[in-house]
């Protein structure tokens, strides 16, 4: 039993966001103590991290364990494959326009957390709890954790890092506004004849994306298929032969001939969004903070920016990192970029989901302008891998800032 108040700030959840936040306050010199399990290791997703995110890792130290393991993004591509009235043509979007090497790099879910599970483990400032929070109390001056394994925990600040359906954000009284999706996401891996190129493409059909991401050897990736909950049961119920012919009609056989692996997993899509990001000594992050469909590869680089505010906003307050000032100051940093990008998301989202004349015209018109206009194309590519970045671009070089 751990009882009276301390310094310590507790993280609560282990998923990639939790275990990036442990590790990035404790470097920072604060103690923290990490509460959940330790990841699981049948996770068959991929997170696609962009370079300012690899760079965050690169600075905790996590990076190199990762690049082996690791696929870049060179090019990324979203191709219409609906059958309605109003299509848009191919778009393409290289690394090499906006002068970089790759987008970003797409790591297996399980190597990221074991990468960053063991640089935790390892860390003299991180106490782990490999249990579950019973009960949150928000206090004055504390937040009170009672944990599962008997521990008692009392400290300034909580970052709730412990998912969608957060039980600090419920306890402390944030609420959320939730949306049920008409989709679902079938997640898989599979191998392919032809070489990838360290290409993603983004094939956009009536009920939602179908992404291929590259995997390292070039010819094997990871797939997101969003569709119909009805359609993703269907999908996920075939064998490995007639699911492999699904799919390598539906990335119009541009990989060639397909072969589904062992280990598919579905997901059921929601939307959520709180309405505070921060309150009562409770910091929100990663999908405590946000939750909005796979597409464009915006979630866990969103939870990396959530934590970089973070530190420096704890950084900023180091008496009393949960203080009323440092919890402001938390909501005013995120409030934009998470309201910007979900909007961004749901809005992308629900496009593809509307047969509406007006909202195909839209979704058309939007993409033949970035496809035909080479600075905007750049702009929105700087922009999807770091806010402000797009137009930073545009001011003089000795205007620019990092």
């Amino acid at each position: 039993m751990r009882r009276g108040q301390d310094k310590s700030i507790i993280v609560a959840g282990t998923g990639p966001v939790g275990l990036t936040a442990a590790l990035a306050l404790a470097q920072t010199g604060r103690q923290v103590v990490l509460v959940g399990p330790r990841p699981r290791a049948e996770d068959r997703r991929t997170s696609a991290l962009m370079r300012p995110a690899l760079e965050y890792l690169e600075r905790l130290g996590v990076l190199q364990a990762l690049e082996e393991v690791s696929a870049p993004l060179a090019v990324m591509r979203v191709v219409d494959a609906t059958s309605r009235l109003v299509r848009s043509g191919t778009v393409t979007f290289r690394a090499s326009e906006i002068d970089a090497p790759y987008f970003g790099l797409n790591i297996p879910n399980v190597h990221l957390n074991e990468a960053l599970a063991e640089k935790v483990k390892n860390h003299g400032l991180v106490e782990w709890h490999e249990t579950t929070v019973e009960r949150w109390h928000a206090g004055a001056d504390h937040i009170d954790a009672r944990l599962a394994d008997g521990s008692d925990i009392l400290a300034p600040l909580a970052v709730a890092a412990d998912g969608r359906n957060s039980p600090a954000r419920q306890a402390v009284g944030m609420t959320a506004r939730t949306k049920k999706l008409p989709q679902s996401a079938l997640v898989l891996n599979f191998g392919h004849a032809r070489h990838h190129a360290d290409t993603s493409t983004e094939f956009h059909a009536e009920n939602g994306p179908c992404t291929q991401v590259p995997l390292p050897g070039g010819f094997r990736s990871s797939l997101v298929w969003v569709t119909s909950p009805a359609e993703a049961e269907a999908l996920s119920a075939l064998d490995d032969a007639s699911l492999s012919a699904k799919l390598e009609e539906r990335l119009q056989s541009v990989l060639g001939k397909v072969s589904v692996e062992p280990g598919r997993q579905l997901y059921p899509l929601t939307a959520m969004t709180p309405a505070r990001f921060a309150a009562h000594r409770v910091m929100l992050v990663g999908e405590a903070a946000h939750v909005f469909p796979p597409i464009t590869a915006q979630g866990l680089n969103l939870g990396m920016r959530d934590i970089a505010d973070l530190v420096e906003v704890v950084s900023a307050h180091g008496s009393d990192p949960g203080s009323t000032m440092a919890l402001a100051l938390y909501e005013a940093r995120r409030r934009p970029d998470i309201v910007a990008r979900s909007a961004a998301v749901n809005m992308l989202n629900a496009s593809l989901l509307s047969s509406l004349l007006p909202a195909q015209l839209a979704r058309s018109g939007t993409l033949g302008a970035l496809r035909s206009f080479a600075p905007l194309r750049g702009f929105f590519m700087r922009e999807g891998m770091s806010p402000g970045s797009g137009f930073r671009a545009l001011l003089p070089g000795a205007l620019r800032r990092p």
